[in-house]
C-alpha cells in the first residue's frame, strides 16, 4: 500500500491527509465526516472559544479518531480550553503560534499526538527539540494564520532534511496532485485546510460559502489587517492569509493607524454581522482556486486518495521511515 505511512500507521487512516483546525469553518461535523471518509479530521478552535463549546463539538465528532487545534498564544487568557482537551483525550493536538512547548509533555502524558505548526526551519528544528510527535511544515500558501516566509516545497525539502520526527505538508495541497507530490518528497501526509472549505459539513454561511467558490487562485492576501482592526493579541510575526477585498487594500500598509482607528472596528464587526464580504474577512489559502464546486468531505478525501495511482504511474517507492 503506497499510501501507507507514519500518518496512516498511527490512527488508522486509510488516505494520509489531517483535515486543518480552522476556526469558524471546521467544528465536530466537519472533522466527523473527514475522519469517517478515512482521513484525520481536526476541530478549529478560536482565542475566545469556550471549554463548553469544545466539548460540544468534540460530541459531535463522534467515536472515531479526530483532533483538536489550539492557539498557544491564548491558552494563558483561557486555560478551560487546555483542561477540557486533556479531559477529552482526542487522538491528536495541534498547538502552534506563541510558547507552544510548555504544553507538549502534558498532552503527551495524557496519552495525546502533539504536533504544532512550523513556518521555518530553524522553527521545526525547536519542535522536535520540544519533544512534538510530528511537526507541520506550513508554507506561506497556506490559509489562515502563520508565517508567510517560506513556500511550501522549499520548506518542506528543507525541513526532512533537518528533523528526524514525522513531518507533514502543509500550504497549497488540495488535489492528489499535491499529496502525491509531498509524499514522493518524505511527508507523513499532507495538512489539509482550503479544500475542504466548499464541503457542506463547514460551518461557514452560504453567502461565505459562496465566495469561497467564486475566489480565483490569485484573490488572497496575506497580512495583519483584520487582526488589527479586531485588536486581538496575535503575535505580530503571525498574519493571515484571506480572500482580499476593500478593507485589506484600503489598511494594508496603515496597520499602525488602524490600531487606533475605532470607527474601522466597528465597521468591520457590522460587516461580519451582516456577511458585507468587501470588508469582513474570510481565510483561505492559494489553493481556493480550486475549490470550484459544493462537496461533501467524503468525495474531497476519495479525491486525495487517487494519489496513490499517481505515486504507482511513476513508480514511485512507499514512503518509508518516520516521515
Amino acid at each position: 500500500m503506497i499510501l501507507r505511512t507514519w500518518l496512516t500507521d498511527r490512527f488508522g487512516l486509510r488516505v494520509p491527509v489531517v483535515g486543518a483546525p480552522m476556526a469558524g469553518v471546521g467544528a465536530g461535523r466537519l472533522a466527523a465526516a473527514v475522519s469517517e471518509a478515512g482521513a484525520l479530521g481536526l476541530i478549529g478552535v478560536s482565542a475566545t472559544t469556550t471549554g463548553e463549546w469544545i466539548e460540544k463539538e468534540a460530541t459531535a465528532a463522534g467515536c472515531g479518531p479526530y483532533g483538536i487545534g489550539l492557539m498557544a498564544w491564548a491558552l494563558p487568557h483561557n486555560p478551560a480550553q487546555l483542561d477540557v482537551v486533556l479531559e477529552l483525550r482526542p487522538a491528536m493536538v495541534s498547538v502552534s503560534f506563541g510558547p507552544y512547548e510548555r504544553y507538549v509533555e502534558e498532552l503527551r502524558q495524557a496519552g495525546i499526538t502533539v504536533v504544532t505548526q512550523a513556518g521555518t526551519t530553524d522553527e521545526a528544528r525547536a519542535a522536535e527539540q520540544a519533544g512534538v510527535d510530528a511537526v507541520v511544515a506550513r508554507g506561506a500558501e497556506a490559509g489562515g494564520h502563520g508565517r508567510d516566509a517560506v513556500g511550501t516545497l522549499p520548506l518542506l525539502q528543507s525541513v526532512l532534511d533537518a528533523v528526524r520526527i514525522p513531518v507533514l505538508a502543509a500550504g497549497g495541497i488540495a488535489t492528489a496532485r499535491g499529496l502525491a507530490a509531498v509524499l514522493a518528497a518524505g511527508a507523513a501526509g499532507a495538512w489539509v485546510g482550503t479544500a475542504f472549505m466548499g464541503c457542506v459539513e463547514t460551518s461557514l454561511s452560504a453567502a461565505a460559502g459562496d465566495q469561497v467558490l467564486a475566489a480565483e487562485e490569485t484573490g488572497t492576501a496575506y497580512g495583519r489587517v483584520f487582526d488589527v482592526a479586531q485588536r486581538l493579541g496575535w503575535p505580530p510575526e503571525y498574519g493571515g492569509r484571506a480572500l482580499r477585498n476593500a478593507f485589506f487594500d484600503r489598511w494594508v500598509g496603515r496597520e499602525d493607524e488602524l490600531a487606533a482607528d475605532d470607527s474601522a472596528q466597528a465597521q468591520l464587526e457590522v460587516a461580519r454581522r451582516e456577511e458585507d464580504f468587501d470588508t469582513a474577512y474570510i481565510y483561505a489559502g492559494q489553493a481556493v482556486g480550486m475549490v470550484r464546486e459544493r462537496r461533501t468531505a467524503a468525495d474531497v478525501v476519495a479525491g486525495f486518495a487517487a494519489a496513490e495511482q499517481l505515486l504507482t504511474r511513476f513508480g514511485a517507492p512507499a514512503p518509508d521511515g518516520p516521515h
